[in-house]
């Protein structure tokens, strides 16, 4: 997701049809919205929305990246593919386009935000070290960029969350034989309220990590 502030305009860049149809219309209320759907992990897939910006505001105030995919199996049993899978949309897709909107994001002296996982802090389980792998990496990346993009007034924000309701985390508790609570889970609206208040913060002061979990911890 991008905004450009210029005019109050809201990128949504996804994948799936159906829910960038809903977020566009749910954004709506608040913003211009232009969306984008193409595969962020084929080489060029960001080019319609960089030559919108280079055509617009040419600017980016603000980069959050949300996208991720998730693969559980012991090492043992665990497949390369999967690996490869989760590296091109949790690790490569961000780190590109980052890359690619930088220009756009000094121009503005904007925010990068990453959401995370706490997988990308610690593991507890033995079965997500795919995964897990890569949520270390995407941390790694934020780190680096912090360091290398603060000076032109660019900060960058890795958000830590736990286990969240989303159609993912149905899937996932599908796979693991656990009745889906989304009540005792995170709520997109929580992250999404705190991205907005550190997003709001004076260009004087920048949160660099933040964790958010469930009140409750487990599902049983």
């Amino acid at each position: 997701m991008a905004l450009a502030r210029e005019g109050a305009a809201l990128c949504v860049i996804g994948r799936d049809g159906a829910r960038l149809s809903e977020t566009v219309t749910a954004a709506q209320v608040f913003s211009n919205v232009t969306a984008f759907q193409f595969d962020l992990t084929s080489q060029d897939g960001l080019q319609p929305l960089v030559r919108f910006l280079e055509q617009g505001a040419g600017r980016l105030d603000a980069l959050l990246h949300c996208a991720g995919v998730f693969q559980s199996s012991s090492m043992e049993e665990s497949r390369v593919e999967d690996l490869d899978a989760q590296y091109a949309v949790n690790v490569r897709v961000p780190y590109t386009v980052t890359q690619q909107l930088l220009p756009f994001l000094a121009a503005a002296r904007g925010d990068v935000v990453f959401i995370n996982s706490s997988a990308g802090l610690n593991v507890k389980r033995p079965d997500v070290g795919q995964y897990a792998a890569t949520k270390h990496a995407l941390r790694a990346i934020a780190d680096s960029l912090r360091v290398e993009v603060n000076p032109q007034g660019i900060r960058v924000l890795s958000v830590y969350l736990g286990r969240t309701a989303t159609p993912m985390q149905e899937a996932i508790c599908k796979r693991e034989g656990k009745i889906y609570k989304p009540q005792a889970l995170l709520q997109p609206e929580d992250v999404a309220s705190i991205v907005l208040q550190l997003l709001s913060l004076p260009p004087t002061a920048e949160v660099t990590d933040i964790s958010i979990r469930p009140l409750i911890r487990e599902q049983r």
